[in-house]
């Protein structure tokens, strides 16, 4: 369950108290109001990004998602760390929802799906996901009011688009219905998501800020927002580079041309011992005339068992 809400008297009340504050008009210089109108172009440009299209239409590759899940590993163990630092700072203090929101230990139970066991080994931060990282460690260190921008673009969303995300990704890539690989999108502690929504953008308005940090913290979120474009940028890249996912239960496809070292069969270095493409092996062999005439004999045995099944 969420968090309780602290009422004036310093007594505790339940989430549901906020409905009765979400009732009031709300002020255009509400932080949460200036962060929605703020951030609203920057948001339309994020979701029209070709890779979030593609995804949400269900065109994703295993491997680019896999990468995306690295990407986002990364950023929370950032975003969280500089947190945990400034969960008493009076600035950042009321939307410190380690238990409902943090998202760290879930990305590695992702990773370790993916993976394996040794899946720390195996992943590593790409570029653009290191300047988002730098930048929150940056702020996290030096301008802490500014962390409220990138809690506020990162977890809202997760909340929001991000059920949709986890829905298109469980079907697109035929995940186990136990929810394995998408636990980012899972949050187990939070039985209504649009009331602690709501608990959340309360907190927002009810921290002690002139209008210059506002403006400020509206700056940073747009910032957020484009370095999370960048990471999509650089993972649509990626995507376009990538091979033919592995037909189910097969090889990846190969079509045996272009750059042998392109193919994930050939060895890491050329000349080492082990095994080649598998493509050009089965290539190679069946130019032997001894296999043709193999092939050919056991293609006729085939086409007789056949006509003789439709008689």
């Amino acid at each position: 369950m969420p968090s309780a809400v602290e009422s004036p008297e310093g007594g505790e009340e339940d989430i549901l108290h906020y409905e009765e504050i979400e009732n009031d008009a709300v002020s255009p210089m509400d932080l949460s109001e200036l962060l929605k109108e703020g951030t609203k172009e920057s948001h339309d440009r994020a979701e029209n990004t070709q890779f979030v299209k593609d995804f949400l239409k269900g065109r994703i590759k295993k491997e680019l998602f896999k990468l995306a899940t690295v990407a986002l590993y990364f950023t929370y163990s950032a975003l969280e760390e500089e947190m945990d630092h400034n969960k008493d700072n009076p600035v950042f203090a009321p939307l410190y929802f380690p238990v409902e929101l943090h998202r760290r230990e879930a990305l590695a139970k992702d990773l370790k799906y993916f993976y394996g066991e040794d899946w720390k080994e195996k992943i590593q931060c790409s570029e653009a996901t290191q300047q988002y990282v730098d930048r929150i460690h940056h702020v996290g260190q030096h301008e802490p009011e500014l962390l409220v921008a990138h809690a506020y673009t990162r977890y809202m969303g997760d909340l929001s688009g991000g059920q949709v995300l986890k829905k298109v990704a469980q079907r697109a890539l035929k995940l186990p219905s136990t929810e394995e690989g998408i636990q980012f999108y899972v949050f187990d502690s939070i039985s209504n998501a649009q009331q602690f929504k709501q608990l959340y953008r309360a907190r927002m308005n009810a921290l002690d800020l002139d209008k210059n940090t506002k403006e400020r913290i509206v700056e940073e979120a747009n910032k957020a927002f484009r370095f999370n474009m960048q990471v999509f940028d650089e993972l649509d890249k990626i995507g376009r580079s990538l091979a033919e996912e592995a037909q189910d239960g097969g090889f990846p496809v190969h079509d045996g041309k272009g750059d042998i070292r392109k193919c994930p069969y050939y060895a890491d270095k050329l000349g080492t011992a082990g095994p080649g493409c598998p493509f050009h092996a089965a290539v190679g062999l069946a130019r032997q005339p001894l296999v043709q005439l193999l092939l050919a004999a056991c293609m006729a045995v085939a086409a007789g068992a056949a006509a003789w099944y439709i008689l």
